[in-house]
């Protein structure tokens, strides 16, 4: 009987295995089981596998964004691109560009991570993403549900979710008072300060004398500068220093810069260090 009962528990257990066996293979494909490519567009995009920090946003050190003229490669702007079978064109120019629609955020899967134009993504400062847009380029959001306004950076590709225009790092959001809800109605327009320079067939060739630094910030206030500089002094031994500069409307700006750095394993190293610190998210310039 003790035999028979032994017997019968085993064959309980091999049939479990089978079964078990039987449903894991009948599941649909995960992430692992894709192609590179296909598993980049499955989650990078999916904002529900997304989180906000795991702590309370400092607004203190969320820098203010102060548009500037850029420089335009090729980074982030290859034109025509195409996500989960759509394909996007990016407009020759922002100017004049305004839209309504709905604005969602990115948070801890993406920090410290490249955005699509090669900076680093930092949820504690104020930056965007958007489908079309020149890259970087600057956008002014405003949430039509409480009228906060801001501006920010944009330096990303997304949202790709029918309905939304724009989608802002952790830190825009939640100073627009959406963080806690997903989405809010907003209305987006380009600021181009001074015009940008669109982007080329080819990567621009760099002068013999040229050098290239990390910017880490600009500043209207010297001395929120300067205390950015006292900070990154101590994370690096590059130069670190303030180049001013006066804007087309008589105002000052501080830029802060590391630098000269032009090997580029040096400025990923120097790029982590100042993500890791919370300092910011460096981008290269060229002087």
């Amino acid at each position: 009987m003790l035999k028979n009962s032994v017997q019968t528990i085993l064959l309980l257990g091999l049939a479990s295995v089978v079964v078990a066996c039987s449903s894991v293979s009948q599941q649909e494909p995960t992430t692992a089981d894709m192609s590179a490519s296909d598993r980049y567009q499955a989650t990078r995009y999916d904002i529900d596998q997304d989180t906000g920090p795991n702590r309370v946003l400092d607004i203190s050190k969320v820098r203010e964004v102060i548009p500037v003229p850029v420089a335009r490669t090729l980074a982030g702007n290859k034109s025509p691109y195409t996500v989960r079978g759509e394909t996007y064109r990016v407009m020759a120019s922002e100017q004049g560009y305004k839209e309504r629609g709905y604005a969602s955020w990115y948070g801890e899967k993406f920090h410290g991570h490249k955005t699509s134009n090669g900076e680093i993504y930092d949820m504690y400062q104020v930056s965007a993403a958007h489908k079309t847009m020149p890259l970087p380029g600057y956008l002014r959001v405003t949430n039509l549900e409480n009228q906060r306004s801001i501006v920010v950076r944009v330096n990303d590709r997304g949202p790709f979710h029918e309905g939304r225009v724009v989608d802002l790092s952790y830190a825009a959001a939640y100073m627009l008072g959406y963080a806690d809800k997903g989405t809010a109605l907003v209305e987006v327009e380009a600021i181009v300060p001074g015009g940008a320079i669109p982007s080329h067939e080819q990567q621009p060739i760099l002068a013999s004398d040229e050098k290239q630094f990390l910017q880490v910030g600009a500043f209207s206030d010297r001395q929120a500068a300067d205390a950015l500089v006292n900070r990154l002094a101590r994370i690096t031994s590059l130069p670190v220093f303030v180049r001013s500069i006066v804007s087309q409307d008589n105002q000052e700006l501080h830029r802060v810069r590391i630098g000269p750095v032009d090997d580029e394993a040096e400025q990923e190293r120097i790029r982590a260090a100042v993500v890791a610190a919370n300092l910011g998210s460096p981008y290269t310039v060229r002087d």
